[in-house]
């Protein structure tokens, strides 16, 4: 089979899988493809492969929000209606789709066509775009933006192989936008060469009366340009569609290209600009007047295009066919047949025309009326056919001489007008990426300042309530008003400086813009009724310097949070309506982001409240350490860092540091409780990895039984536990998947032990492994949560080597070293939360510890009486001695009659005095009230009455009971 304009392409598999379905074989099969296959395809093939589509898949998409009666549709409608009446018997089906693919008509020469197809695929609706159906006509067209044809295995979807079709882009003749495909589909042995005649004709009448829906003096100043083309075409020996450049062209080059065009008609002169490509090119483009038959005045803008740049890289591939070409058409009307000649305009976006105002300044007061008839903006056309002298096509070389080709047709005071919209549009656009960044009120505050100067004022105040800066609602918002923003060109403009307290009078323009709701004009301000009565020595020092003010409320969801004045200085136009009215936007914009701040700032606040409220308010006493702590917030959220400081029996002492998986309320509710749960365990003397265990299944049944986590996420918790004896200098910890402490020796060197990770808390089962250490007196230990070590911009091993760097040689007090981490380490602006706990270990005086060993002998019980009596009299705590003796002999007798021996008994002198008593049961005592007519059972009863505080702890060889008396006595 030979195509038109292509070299012969094999109709099947050919012998060794060379053809069409041999070559898509391969490919399927991750295999090479050679140049077998056409350019155009295989990249199509490729990107449905990075797609992930299956060529078996066969459910397609389907669009309910698809527009039935949209301006492509008007146009196409009856040329397609024309097509089922000639294709009328045929396996033909034509269809149309909008420029998502989407296909919006379909006409079948067989009624029988569409009854075969899937219930879907028959009516409107459904998407044939490349990305989810494969490569087809349509989907190819709107990808290549060029007539395509797809011949059997050509297609990536399986349903399509014994099919072929004819696809073809729509454009708008006056905005250069692909509208549609017009797509036929046939079987393969229904191939003809004349089917890529009549599919041209048809796509052309379509944009025809594409163009006919257009205004008629859009028409005029078309055929006036087509008219003169006409007369000078023995003038021109090379022309070329600026669209035909645009492939060549980089977005950007294209942007400034159509940009430089609209300012040459803006300026309604005959004029030349030159304008460098950035590939080295440069496109030259020349103005010049026409007007209409019906006195339509306008300008041409024409460009003269160089010979391709030379290109670099491998020789150009071998590809389909080139476009084919297409002229203007003669005679601008709507006629449903299809000619035997047919040509269409096309075109690039109209990007407007800049009028003759300073750089950076929107236009001021443009024309608010349109000359009678202008119902749209200047005409943009663009010529894409490559023509000689003759009107022959042309062959494209590099060697060719410089083109000239058509870039846009408009008038300079439609074109003024459209380029002032447009750019308000692109200054609200701007303004809509440039504010509310951050959800800080006062840095969204001065995001809209930055985003008005210098294109619409020269400079612009905004003052905010007190009230609104802390989060609330002002109940008045013009008495507490403070100056929070002073942007401008320049710094000496004699502006109330920000932070400053502003009163405005009742007649001041600020005020009635908030009494009204609605922005205030003053072209201006020395005829400005009240400007002089709130404080004329200033007013006068103002308008020094600048002449027109706008007064805008910054109003969001009913509530006023301030008020933003815009201001022009001497040398620049005093603002109008126009202006007005976008400053009013822009305002209402940015309100809306600075109450999104406001209510962020109030929840922020609420949820820190409460976070700093459930963590450790003070630092308890003891001796054990010296501790000093800090937590910072993260900046944009709170999370649930947590860090506790717990006393323990014998003089230990708990350190407790944590994190709770996200942020918000929730992290911080859950982190309250979990922190409460881990006190009470270890309160319970659990060693730290029990008390793991136990939190473990906590946060576990909170995952379980809150019915909020399954919205919110996983409840989960990182944890690490240590605790230190002073009396013998040994630390014990564990953690579950927390970051590792850092320990400074003594000398000042510093280490982190290698303490086994263990599984974060929540996903149970898993065991936890604790470690225990000697730790000299003076060493310091240093616990923090992920939020110092870990951050996007930085590698957790280099900040690990700058918090050993940050804590070497560390000899100053915890909080010294707190600061030195924070300063040092810690990101400037952190994304999580950082909680940091520093301990400085103690030693208790052995001369303050007092053991001794017995057996278990009930005899034994005097003599330990007389041995304490004895120490306290040497401490110096004889009024303690009556309390210490009888508690000590109700627990060396529990211990002798209920435990097993040896027992030891210890004393240690602290702020109180304790009293512990040992042995090798597991047995726990329990206090009991006993009966008038028990003979025992009021042991423990009297401990209690006599020891502040008493209890049980369990160790590797037994367990110890100990009670702590007040150096006082009872």
């Amino acid at each position: 089979m030979v195509r038109a304009g292509e070299d012969p392409i094999p109709t099947g598999r050919a012998p060794g899988g060379t053809g069409p379905a041999g070559f898509r074989e391969r490919f399927l099969q991750g295999e090479p493809v050679g140049t077998g296959v056409r350019t155009p395809i295989l990249d199509s093939w490729r990107r449905c492969r990075t797609l992930g589509l299956s060529p078996d898949q066969s459910d397609l998409p389907f669009r309910e929000d698809y527009e039935p009666d949209g301006r492509i549709v008007r146009a196409a409608a009856p040329v397609l209606d024309r097509l089922e009446a000639t294709f009328a018997g045929s396996a033909m089906n034509i269809s149309l789709a909008d420029a998502s693919g989407t296909v919006l008509l379909r006409r079948f020469g067989q009624a029988s066509l569409a009854r075969a197809l899937p219930a879907i695929q028959s009516v409107p609706g459904f998407v044939f775009a490349e990305k989810v159906a494969g490569t087809n006509g349509i989907g190819l067209a709107l990808a290549e933006r060029q007539p395509v044809r797809v011949y059997g295995a050509e297609h990536f979807a399986e349903r399509s192989q014994g099919s072929a079709c004819r696809a073809l882009p729509v454009r708008d003749p006056l905005s250069g936008r692909i509208e549609g495909v017009l797509c036929f589909g046939y079987p393969r042995s229904a191939e003809d060469p004349a089917l890529d005649s009549v599919i041209h004709k048809a796509a052309e009448t379509i944009e025809r009366r594409l163009l006919a829906q257009s205004s008629a003096r859009e028409r005029a100043l078309l055929r006036a340009y087509l008219d003169s083309e006409a007369e000078a075409a023995a003038g021109f020996r090379h022309r070329t569609g600026v669209r035909e450049l645009a492939v060549e062209m980089s977005p950007r080059d294209r942007a400034i290209l159509m940009e430089q065009a609209a300012e040459l008609i803006a300026c309604a002169q005959r004029a030349c600009l030159d304008v460098p490509l950035s590939d080295g090119r440069r496109v030259t483009l020349v103005s010049r007047p026409m007007t209409s038959a019906s006195g339509v005045e306008g300008f041409a803008i024409e460009a003269v295009v160089p010979g391709p740049a030379p290109r670099e890289g491998p020789a150009p591939r071998e590809g389909p066919a080139p476009r084919e070409s297409r002229t203007f058409p003669r005679q601008v009307h709507e006629p449903l047949a299809l000619p035997a000649e047919l040509a269409v305009a096309t075109s690039l976006p109209f990007s407007g025309a800049v009028p003759d105002v300073a750089p950076g300044r929107l236009p001021v007061n443009p024309p608010s009326e349109r000359p009678p008839g202008t119902d749209h903006g200047p005409v943009a056309v663009g010529v894409e056919r490559v023509t000689a002298g003759d009107g022959t096509a042309g062959e494209q070389s590099d060697s060719r001489p410089p083109a000239r080709g058509l870039v846009m047709v408009g008038e300079p005071h439609v074109g003024t007008y459209a380029l002032a919209a447009r750019r308000r549009l692109e200054l609200l656009s701007e303004a809509g990426v440039r504010i509310g960044t951050t959800l800080d009120v006062r840095r969204t505050a001065r995001e809209l300042a930055e985003s008005a100067v210098p294109h619409l004022a020269d400079f612009v105040t905004i003052d905010l309530p007190e009230a609104v800066l802390r989060g609330e609602e002002s109940a008045d918002p013009g008495s507490d008003l403070r100056r929070t923003v002073v942007h401008g060109i320049h710094d000496d403009c004699p502006f109330h400086p920000a932070g400053k307290r502003i009163d405005y009078g009742p007649t001041m323009p600020q005020s009635r813009c908030l009494t009204s709701g609605q922005a205030v004009l003053e072209p201006d301000l020395k005829d400005a009724a009240g400007w002089f009565g709130q404080d004329p020595e200033h007013s006068a020092q103002l308008l020094s310097h600048v002449n027109s003010l706008i007064a805008v409320p910054l109003v969001a969801r009913g509530v006023v949070l301030g008020v933003a004045g815009f201001y022009r200085a001497q040398d620049s136009p005093p603002f109008g309506d126009d202006d007005r009215s976008l400053a009013q936007e822009l305002a209402t914009r940015a309100a809306l982001s600075i109450d999104n701040a406001r209510r962020y700032t109030r929840e922020r606040t609420m949820v820190l409240a409460l976070q700093r409220s459930l963590l450790p308010q003070g630092v308890p006493d003891q001796d054990a350490v010296e501790v000093a702590h800090r937590y910072l917030p993260a900046e944009s959220d709170v999370g649930g860092d947590w860090y506790d400081v717990i006393p323990l029996s014998g003089t230990r002492i708990g350190l407790f540091v944590g994190d709770v998986v996200g942020h918000g309320m929730l992290s911080a509710a859950t982190m309250g409780r979990l922190r409460t749960a881990a006190r009470s365990f270890a309160e319970l003397d659990f060693p730290p990895d029990e008390v793991l265990t136990h939190l473990d299944k906590l946060v576990g049944r909170l995952d379980r039984e809150d019915p909020a986590a399954v919205d919110a996420g996983i409840v989960g918790a990182t944890c690490l536990y240590a605790i230190y004896d002073p009396t013998t200098q040994r630390c014990t910890m564990a953690r579950a998947g927390h970051p590792p402490p850092a320990l400074v020796r003594p000398d000042g060197t510093v280490w982190f032990p290698d303490l086994p990770a263990g599984p974060p808390l929540g996903l149970g089962g898993l065991p936890f492994e604790a470690i225990e250490f000697e730790l000299p007196e003076n060493s310091q230990v240093v616990l923090y949560t992920d939020g110092l070590i870990e951050d996007r911009h930085r590698d957790v091993d280099v900040v690990l080597d700058e918090l050993s760097a940050a804590l070497t040689g560390a000899g100053g007090t915890p909080d010294e070293t707190c600061e030195a981490v924070l300063d040092t380490v810690a990101p400037a602006h952190p994304c999580d939360d950082i909680a940091l706990l520093v301990a400085r270990t103690h030693a208790l005086d052995p001369r303050r510890i007092a053991t001794w060993d017995l057996p278990a002998d009930p005899a034994r019980v005097s003599e330990v009486r007389a041995r304490a009596t004895r120490q306290l009299a040497d401490w110096g705590l004889d009024e303690a001695s009556f309390a210490a003796e009888l508690v000590l002999s109700e627990l060396v007798t529990n211990a002798i009659r209920h435990g097993a021996g040896p027992i030891r008994v210890r004393l240690l002198h602290d702020r109180t005095l304790i009293c512990e008593v040992s042995d090798t049961s597991n047995t726990a005592p329990h206090l009991r009230q006993a009966a008038g007519t028990d003979e025992g059972g009021r042991g423990l009863f009297l401990v209690a009455q006599l020891a502040q505080s008493w209890g049980t702890r369990y160790t590797p060889d037994g367990k110890v009971i100990w009670a702590e008396c007040g150096l006082d006595g009872p």
